[in-house]
């Protein structure tokens, strides 16, 4: 996996630099950010996969960002759609923070549990050992939930690249569970 995602990354590199080079340069779209769209990976802690970037037309820099991931651990996948606005950073040029919020929905097939023996001590001085018993189960599982980003990216200005990092905490629905998780990456899109 890292052989392949290496030779995607310089292939990609090769292949904007002849882009750049042939062709003559123009102001792109999206507001102030550089360019209008964006198609890369993202590789973070909690999950990794891709990532396509939209901005509307229009002075307001705003954009919706697509993410199809896979958790390292699950076997399954997730669909997370966001809303973005961006603001450019004074003085940096090609230098942008932005936040944002969305939505997920994804499915994975069994998850890892665990034995987990946790020591509690009740208000009536009464202490009690709580085991919780978790295993591996098989089946199909259907997650939903709710996503907030906040990032900063920057625009590489002679190569149609944009290298970003964000922090996307989310809350989610699994099996009856509810959890909110933490999740950061970094990002590397393709710019046209």
């Amino acid at each position: 996996m890292k052989r392949f995602s290496l030779t995607l990354l310089v292939g990609l590199f090769l292949f904007s630099t002849t882009l750049v080079s042939a062709q003559s340069k123009k102001k792109s779209g999206g507001g102030g950010s550089g360019y209008s769209t964006g198609i890369g990976l993202r590789g973070g802690g909690w999950s990794s996969g891709l990532t396509i970037k939209h901005f509307m037309s229009g002075k307001n820099n705003v954009a919706f960002e697509a993410l199809v991931t896979t958790e390292y651990k699950a076997r399954g996948g997730r669909l997370t759609l966001l809303g973005e606005k961006h603001k450019a950073i004074p003085d940096v040029k090609g230098l942008q923070f932005y936040y944002g919020a969305g939505f997920h929905l994804g499915a994975y097939q069994g998850r890892y549990y665990f034995t987990d023996a946790r020591y509690y001590r009740y208000h009536k001085k009464k202490d009690v050992y709580v085991l919780y018993d978790y295993r591996y189960d098989d089946a199909t599982y259907v997650a939903f939930g709710a996503d907030l980003i906040l990032g900063i990216e920057y625009k590489m200005e002679d190569l149609p690249f944009v290298v970003g990092v964000d922090y996307k905490p989310f809350f989610e629905v699994f099996h009856g569970y509810t959890g909110f998780y933490n999740d950061a990456a970094v990002s590397l899109r393709y710019t046209f």
